[in-house]
């Protein structure tokens, strides 16, 4: 294998043939699913997030940074060069350390789909304070939760988003507040921060549990540099098209710290939703790269019209938040002539595995860990012997990032149990249940809290809805496991179908015969209108079981 240098210094491979057969620290002996190539760069110190990812305005003050559109025919609402954002920032840093904000206190934003959002997001970093993003759906009891736990000293929240009460002891702004924030007329530089610092606390959706929060410190923002080569293909000359809302850490990470720190320009749509926007948005701001999940781009692809001249100027696109089915990425490719580009990833450290510009594509994997990460599959029983060593090249198994990747989290927010339960040895568990190739690929076989127990087999959801879904007439599935009697729990696919071309539960049923061991096959098939998802996008299986309810 020859190998060439990135611009971090560590070597790198170039794209894997046919005949190689492991990538990793132990050569081509290696038998062990363990994925370990290469090192980053630390980052400098002092380090702060916000200073790195406005670095831009130094040197490009007059650059076009952030576009937002509130309509897809209409010109953008707003018009963001660097040296404005830069200049926006500071004077919102000014105004939260005249507040008293002290490095380590938290600030909850809870805001509409404005500027408003990275604004804050980036002033209150600067100040040294650890901001907390929460999505605008969510109930103001439900934010006032995440206040309370967070314990949050300074609430930014929206008139349109008003809850009951602050915590005790928490500063309110509203509209006025935040105005006054933002136009404080006094400037403040971004404080020296050490690169293991907090920097921003995140929570997770719940779809398997009631939120919790995630810390990460000021240097996984440095970390996802490697993203740029081995996800993007980011250069600064891009034009980022971000299908997310300002709130999403999706967007705040793929749609304004990457291509702001690389000192490309991205494009956010704060209008009612529509997937015809996407296409009349690409064309109009010349898009390089568009980031969205796979749910969209089926939906782009099927509502959508003249998709090859709307993107043309896109080099590909970038899926992240849920498995991509190869039936969508084939319509993607057949509409657009473009690819798409996925990652698996979670709130605790980003994206670390992907597929990659310059790589071919292997149907049902979500890629390579990314060079500069150490990956491995460990037993999914943590009392199995030899738990914290990988399992054999091919075998199933829980996914794990090296404890020392500098994008991984600090920790779960004020839940030590939890924290400890998720590290094994040397290793941080994801949750997701994974098979490794011998190259490093990796197949994303669903998350190990939503095995399902099949006439004493564990099945991961995943491998029966890849099975289903390249049914003709099925758009969406998802499987989970449910109680049909009294003691009694067998696998269900819940389906959403083409009313065109809708398949019964006979085809459903001979489909799963063709493709999937006995053990394996649904016992139910139900039809729905659409899956239930978070906020996120990610498929709810536990509310997908509770629709299905106890049978007689």
């Amino acid at each position: 294998m020859t190998v060439d240098k990135n611009l971090d210094g560590a070597s790198r491979p170039n794209a894997p043939r046919a005949e190689t057969t492991v990538i990793g620290a132990a050569g081509p002996e290696l038998r062990e699913s363990l994925f370990d190539l290469g090192r980053p760069a630390p980052p400098p110190q002092p380090f702060n997030l916000s200073a790195y990812c406005l670095s831009a305005a130094t040197h490009a003050p007059d650059k076009v940074a952030l576009q937002v559109f509130h309509e897809a025919d209409a010109a953008p609402s707003e018009v963001w060069t660097y040296g404005a954002l830069a200049e926006a920032v500071e004077r919102a840093t000014a105004g939260f350390l005249a507040l008293g904000l002290q490095p380590g206190d938290r600030v909850l934003l809870r805001l509409g789909n404005t500027s408003r959002f990275p604004l804050l997001f980036f002033a209150v970093a600067a100040a040294g304070g650890v901001a907390l993003p929460t999505s605008s759906q969510l109930t103001p009891a439900e934010a006032v939760k995440i206040a309370e736990d967070a314990g949050a000293r300074i609430l930014c929240v929206e008139d349109a988003l008003a809850i009951d009460a602050p915590p005790l002891g928490a500063t309110l702004l509203d509209d006025a507040g935040i105005e006054a924030l933002l136009n404080a007329g006094d400037r403040a530089p971004a404080r020296e921060m050490d690169p293991d610092a907090p920097g921003y606390l995140v929570y997770t959706s719940g779809a398997t549990g009631r939120p919790k929060g995630v810390l990460h410190a000021h240097r996984a923002v440095w970390a996802r540099r490697m993203m740029w080569r081995d996800w993007y293909g980011l250069e600064a000359e891009d034009r980022v098209l971000h299908a997310g809302a300002f709130n999403w850490t999706y967007t705040l990470g793929a749609g304004l710290m990457d291509p702001w720190a690389c000192g490309a320009a991205t494009a956010i749509y704060a209008g009612p939703s529509d997937p015809a926007v996407w296409p009349k948005l690409a064309q109009r701001v010349g898009a390089t790269l568009f980031a969205a999940v796979p749910s969209l781009y089926r939906r782009i692809v099927k509502y959508g019209d003249g998709l090859e001249t709307a993107f043309a100027n896109l080099k590909h696109g970038l899926t992240a938040g849920e498995k991509l089915p190869e039936p969508v990425r084939e319509d993607w490719r057949r509409a657009t002539g473009k690819e798409v580009y996925e990652a698996l990833g979670m709130s605790e450290c980003s994206t670390f595995v992907s597929s990659r510009p310059g790589w071919p594509i292997k149907p049902d994997r979500a890629g390579w860990p990314q060079r500069g990460r150490r990956v491995a599959v460990l037993p999914v029983d943590a009392d199995a012997s030899s738990a914290d060593r990988p399992v054999a090249i091919g075998a199933p198994g829980v996914l794990a990032v090296s404890r020392d990747d500098p994008g991984l989290m600090l920790g779960y927010w004020s839940r030590p149990e939890e924290d400890a339960a998720a590290r094994r040895g040397d290793w941080f568990l994801t949750g997701d249940l994974v098979r490794m190739d011998p190259d490093g690929a990796i197949a994303h076989l669903g998350r190990a809290d939503d095995l399902m127990n099949a006439m004493g087999y564990r099945v991961g959801p995943q491998e029966v809805e890849d099975a289903l879904l390249s049914c003709p007439g099925v758009l969406e599935c998802a499987a989970t496991e449910v109680e049909v009697k009294a003691g009694v729990r067998a696998i269900a696919l819940f389906v959403v179908v083409d009313p065109n071309a809708a398949p019964n539960e006979e085809t459903l049923q001979a489909h799963a015969a063709a493709r999937l061991a006995e053990y394996k096959r649904p016992r139910a098939y139900h039809i729905v209108d659409a899956l239930p998802r978070t906020a996120t996008g990610k498929v709810q299986r536990k509310r997908l079981a509770a629709m299905a309810g106890p049978s007689s």
